[in-house]
């Protein structure tokens, strides 16, 4: 405890939740983050950071409250890291999409099955990144199929 010495209530809970969610995160990841070239050149984008407060959601992307339950994949599909609390779900049943999600805790990586859970979480911050004939890849808006898909197994 003596490290703890002189923390206020506040700071303390900080050091708690922080790590809290350690506990959480992946210690390795099964593969490279997926990196890709997004048309729109927005300056903050989901996992830059601010001081110490991290971007999870940005322009085009959607916000659910999961309130804890889980998001399903909605065709047989792929689930890859992207950028740092995000993964990207890509299906050869929609080869011109990518969905990109943020906020899930220890989602499953690798293959999925079609209505196969993919993680759970408090927020959803998912975004339809549609792929361009110059292979960078543009934010649109989301199908509210897909959405259904993504909420229901």
């Amino acid at each position: 405890m003596k490290g703890w010495v002189g923390l206020g209530k506040r700071s303390l809970q900080i050091v708690i939740v922080l790590c809290a969610s350690c506990s959480t995160l992946p210690k390795t990841l099964p593969e490279p983050p997926r990196r890709i070239q997004i048309q729109q050149d927005w300056q903050l984008q989901p996992g830059d950071q601010i001081g110490e407060y991290q971007i999870v959601a940005g322009l085009g992307d959607v916000s659910i409250d999961l309130a804890g339950r889980k998001v399903y994949a909605p065709f047989d599909g792929r689930v890859q890291p992207n950028v740092r609390d995000c993964v990207l779900f890509s299906s050869p049943d929609v080869p011109a999409y990518l969905f990109r999600m943020c906020g899930l805790q220890k989602p499953r990586f690798g293959t999925v099955d079609e209505g196969e859970p993919i993680g759970s979480g408090r927020y959803l911050h998912f975004a339809t990144l549609r792929k361009l004939p110059e292979g960078t890849w543009t934010i649109v808006e989301p199908s509210r199929t897909i959405l259904e898909k993504l909420l229901a197994p």
